[in-house]
């Protein structure tokens, strides 16, 4: 350590929370306490400039089995099944080191959800970065492309959708988001308990490094400077084929119910998996260090606590069925080691060589951890950036600009990314990337498991409230098209600086539309994630929450619609009202004018329900083989899309040209046999919803016919080549030049 600073400065804590521990200890901490306070009251870890606000969401509902505050949400599928979701960041750790940030945050997030008795049987990534034109922005890119491919494939677990974009603001703090399900039976659920006195704690799987100490816990509660570099051996190091051990021998341990609780070792380390565990049981414990498996020789105490080493569990075990515990583990040939002694009193007492070195109340790490009522206000320059419109005097050339749209590698296709994925492990995979929302089977069942995560900075930027809004009802719609009923959320959310008022004002703007959203759509919020300190040399990201929506569908439509499935002579309808054509924040204006301003159109709860109940009647009676949701480009891109997959032109009819590019909510394309006409338009008067047919899939251009007869025609491979090269043109040519890092 510098002995320029106080070692709580050093271990990122401030002065006012040394004398905190001082308090609450009634003495100066061991090197030990301190280190086990620094990471538990991090901001990654205690959450305590965003806790006071995370009480506004709505986190209640029949189904749910376990809500915020556990490993992962869980939540009834009825007959029996559950399911645990849970979505991460592993921002900074990626930033410092693409590769493996990304692959423990992989890593991580499956402990998060097999430590609650699930099987992971799918992953989806939220990934963000600075424009891809930056050599170095490449190198972020395809790192992290790489480190979730490959431990999710290695470990046996597929990634089966997702989103990636790129904006200026990602530069210098790049977004990694992966969110993970699971399914078990309600017999197998498993909660982070320690149990009761007498209870053995038993640490299983890798041995414990120097990797990680300080890793996610350090590393995401501060912003970047350009000597963040010097962070690179913070970043923990994965082994998936260590994890998929680690999944296997905890499924047989929960199969034969032989743990009481168990506990992921993440973000704190040992810290969080001993205090955590028994704070919960309202006990303490006696944890004895020297019988740590270690991999690294003269490790200190602190050290040992604050590790982030991957692929590690803490089990809690009666007595009597050690011997069963670690004959399983020795099954699966992964080290078990019996290291504590659930106690009595509250009290966490560590030992090293005999010696005491901490001894902390249990429940102090976590639930005595500073809270901040961190001040918020509106940016002085919101009001502004609302005013800054554009008139458009004429209309532009839609051609041009629907070719150059798709040509944005946040708009073209991913599938440079996600054909690095083995999205169809399992074969459970019905519906899978690129498509609206995801759709899984549960093999012996008649259900499916419909999943969409979305997100979109630019226009939370905007305005956070509508812009979080928006997002929940996007992902609601967007498992409504494979035939789902939306069940739960989970959010992960990305910010700058809580420390500034106008980052906290976007926060709290952000927590509200969420809120505001799953209210009026009887969603409940059951778990998440906050990620502060997204900035780099004080430059704060744009507000970036993502939204994991899980949906369930039972039963499962035989034949979900799927972008590829439109044919010759279908019609095409715009279902959802096209009369606001708000073009702030859409790709338009940032791809064609180079400028983001003004104020997004807001939501509107009555017709957000409508059109997504409209949307799953729909898809489950199989009545339109293709649905898309109207986002990202508008309704043009949307069209161009269903056009690409499906290998046919369309002929479009418009009354303004801005309704081509508008992303307003609420609004999705159908397409169906003209036979099925009478069938659609009873359903959406049934359901209240303004639709109209607007043209038909015919031939092989793109043609958009306005007012007057305006027309404009593109051939369909040449708006198939923009939108196929967006990312792969880019990255390849990059590869072949020898210029992509």
């Amino acid at each position: 350590m510098s002995d320029a600073l106080p070692l709580h400065q050093e271990l990122g804590m401030t002065d006012s929370e040394f004398s905190s521990v001082v308090g609450l200890l009634g003495r100066d901490p061991r090197i030990a306490e301190l280190a086990m306070y620094s990471v538990m009251w991090s901001e990654h870890c205690s959450y305590k400039s965003s806790r006071p606000h995370l009480s506004r969401f709505p986190t209640e509902a029949p189904w749910v089995v376990v809500g915020p505050g556990e490993n992962a949400g869980v939540v009834d599928l009825g007959d029996g099944w559950l399911a645990a979701l849970r979505i991460e960041s592993h921002n900074h750790p990626s930033f410092v080191e693409p590769y493996q940030g990304a692959a423990t945050g992989v890593g991580g997030i499956l402990r998060d959800v097999f430590t609650m008795g699930a099987r992971p049987i799918a992953l989806w990534d939220q990934i963000r970065f600075g424009t891809i034109d930056e050599p170095r922005n490449r190198y972020l890119f395809s790192g992290v492309v790489s480190g979730i491919a490959g431990y999710g494939n290695a470990v046996g677990v597929p990634t089966v959708g997702g989103e990636v974009a790129f904006e200026e603001c990602y530069e210098g703090n790049p977004l990694v988001n992966v969110m993970c399900l699971g399914i078990l039976r309600r017999e197998q659920l498993v909660l982070g308990t320690a149990g009761e006195a007498g209870t053995i704690a038993v640490l299983l799987g890798a041995s414990t490094g120097r990797d990680g100490i300080g890793g996610a816990s350090v590393l995401a509660s501060a912003g970047f400077a350009e000597d963040s570099s010097g962070k690179r051996p913070s970043v923990q190091v994965g082994d998936p084929f260590q994890e998929k051990k680690l999944i296997e021998a905890c499924l047989e341990l929960y199969k034969d119910n032989l743990v009481v609780g168990i506990q992921d070792l993440g973000a704190a380390g040992l810290s969080c998996s001993t205090s955590e565990p028994a704070a919960r049981a309202g006990m303490g414990m006696e944890v004895d260090l020297n019988r740590v498996h270690v991999r690294e020789r003269d490790m200190t105490p602190a050290e040992l606590l604050m590790s982030e080493s991957q692929e590690r569990m803490m089990a809690f075990v009666h007595p009597d069925q050690l011997d069963d515990v670690i004959a399983v583990a020795g099954k699966w040939e992964i080290d078990a080691s019996i290291v504590g002694e659930v106690k009595s009193g509250g009290m966490l007492r560590v030992f090293k060589d005999g010696d005491l070195v901490a001894e902390v109340p249990a429940a102090s790490l976590s639930e005595d951890a500073p809270t901040y009522d961190r001040p918020f206000s509106e940016p002085v320059w919101q009001a502004g950036l609302w005013d800054d419109t554009i008139e458009f005097v004429q209309a532009p050339d839609v051609r041009k600009s629907l070719l150059t749209i798709l040509d944005d590698p946040s708009i073209g296709d991913p599938s440079w990314v996600y054909e690095q994925y083995d999205h169809m492990l399992f074969l459970n995979t019905v519906v899978g990337p690129g498509d609206n929302g995801t759709l899984l089977r549960i093999k012996g069942t008649s259900k499916g498991l419909a999943v969409s995560t979305d997100g979109n900075g630019r226009v939370c930027y905007l305005d956070p409230r509508r812009g979080a809004a928006r997002l929940v009802y996007e992902s609601a719609l967007n498992v409504a098209m494979v035939g789902a009923r939306p069940l739960a959320v989970v959010d992960n959310l990305n910010f700058g600086n809580p420390e500034k008022p106008e980052v906290m004002w976007q926060f709290v703007e952000t927590v509200e539309g969420i809120s505001q959203a799953c209210e009026a759509l009887g969603i409940p919020v059951v778990g998440g994630n906050v990620s502060f300190y997204n900035e780099t040399n004080s430059v704060d990201i744009f507000p970036t929450p993502i939204v994991g929506m899980l949906g369930l569908a039972d039963p499962m439509p035989a034949e979900p619609p799927r972008l590829e499935a439109g044919r010759e002579g279908m019609d095409v309808w715009l279902m959802g009202s096209n009369a606001a054509i708000n073009l702030a924040g859409s790709a338009f204006e940032k791809i064609m004018r180079g400028h983001v301003g003004g104020r997004p159109g807001g939501p509107d709860p009555l017709e957000a329900n409508a059109i997504i109940s409209l949307a799953r009647h729909l898809a489950a009676e199989g009545t339109a083989p293709v649905l898309h949701d109207i986002s990202n480009g508008g309704l043009a891109v949307a069209i161009a899309e269903i056009c690409i997959r499906s290998g046919l032109g369309a002929r479009i009819q418009y009354a303004d040209w801005r309704g081509l590019f508008s992303e307003d909510p609420h609004r999705f394309v159908c397409v169906a046999d003209p036979e099925a006409a009478a069938s659609i338009r009873a359903a959406v008067a049934d359901f209240g919803v303004v639709a109209h047919r607007v043209g038909s899939l015919v031939g092989r251009t793109i043609e958009f016919v306005g007012d007057g007869d305006v027309e404009t025609s593109i051939g369909l491979e040449e708006a198939t080549n923009a939108w196929r090269n967006a990312i792969r043109g880019r990255m390849e040519h990059q590869t072949a030049t020898g210029t992509g890092s």
